[in-house]
């Protein structure tokens, strides 16, 4: 049976290692990861970084249930671990970082993109990008967008 190794947010920096820690164990020959970093630009503009906050019972809750439908996939047996940071990021830091482990390759893969996929669809994170114009925005905010369309 697979299991859910971590799953939730962290005000603190993630170690990938403690995160792939999480999945190993001797029958996991395949172990896949996906590790998330503030880059420094978006839709053409230089970014100097970000603020992701959360509903934070809300998106634990939500993380864990993503987490336990990727351990389901394929046979069933996958240990999937899922991390998301809140907070002030810099360019370069680490934003989130998932991990996946099965006896096979493909499973983990799977489950990997499934949970990041689910995260960003699912979870209630939002982020505040913050421009070396000394501007900032919220993105992907459908309230944000529907009012500036007005």
């Amino acid at each position: 049976m697979g299991r859910i190794a971590l799953a939730g947010l962290s005000d603190t920096p993630i170690e990938p290692a403690t995160v792939i820690a999480a999945v190993s164990r001797p029958g996991n020959g395949g172990i896949a990861t996906f590790i998330g970093t503030v880059r420094d630009f978006a839709d053409g503009r230089a970014v100097l970084g970000l603020d992701y906050s959360a509903y934070r019972e809300m998106a634990e809750r939500e993380m864990r249930a993503i987490v336990y439908e990727a351990t389901a996939l394929g046979d069933g047996r996958v240990d999937v671990a899922a991390i998301h940071r809140v907070g002030s990021l810099c360019v370069g830091d680490i934003a989130v970082v998932i991990a996946a482990g099965h006896a096979h390759r493909a499973a983990a893969f799977d489950a990997c993109r499934y949970v990041i996929e689910e995260i960003k669809r699912r979870v209630p994170i939002w982020k505040a990008e913050r421009y070396a114009d000394g501007t900032d925005a919220w993105v992907g905010m459908p309230l944000a967008s529907a009012e500036e369309a007005t």
